[in-house]
């Protein structure tokens, strides 16, 4: 189903929008944007895991694990930095003007990402048409964050 991708896009974006809110009422509470984090990861590695445990997933073999790029393993870093920092962020602009800047940090980054094929991702060059979506984006925050 060609549509399924483009739902699930949407759903994750629903539910970043709820997440942020949620994560930053999790920071007025416990007085801490890393506390709200840690709360925020450990309430979702406890998901992942009945969801793992749920569907019979099995775990990786040690060799497999060993195969991963070194690299690889620090994505969750990234994670957590944004949701830290979105718990800030989101107190002081809001919601929408905390996702646009955070979807125009990520379109930029993409776009030299994609440009040199990095991260194991396909290439695929700027263009001066990529750039202009992203210029337009950069537009569109101005105007969000107004």
């Amino acid at each position: 189903m060609r549509a399924l991708p483009h739902i699930l896009g949407l759903a994750a974006g629903f539910g970043l929008t709820l997440q942020v809110g949620m994560n930053a009422q999790l920071r007025r509470v416990l007085g801490s944007s890393w506390s709200a984090a840690l709360v925020s990861f450990a309430v979702g590695t406890l998901a992942l895991a009945a969801l793992a445990l749920a569907t019979r997933t099995s775990l990786p073999a040690r060799d497999t694990l060993a195969s991963v790029p070194a690299w690889a393993w620090y994505g969750g870093l990234f994670g957590a930095f944004y949701v830290a920092v979105s718990t800030i962020v989101a107190a002081e602009l809001g919601a929408a003007s905390l996702l646009a800047l955070a979807l125009a940090g990520q379109m930029a980054m993409a776009l030299v990402v994609d440009h040199f094929g990095w991260l194991g991702l396909p290439e695929n060059p700027i263009t001066w048409v990529r750039l202009l979506g992203v210029g337009l984006l950069g537009v569109g925050v101005w105007l969000i964050t107004r």
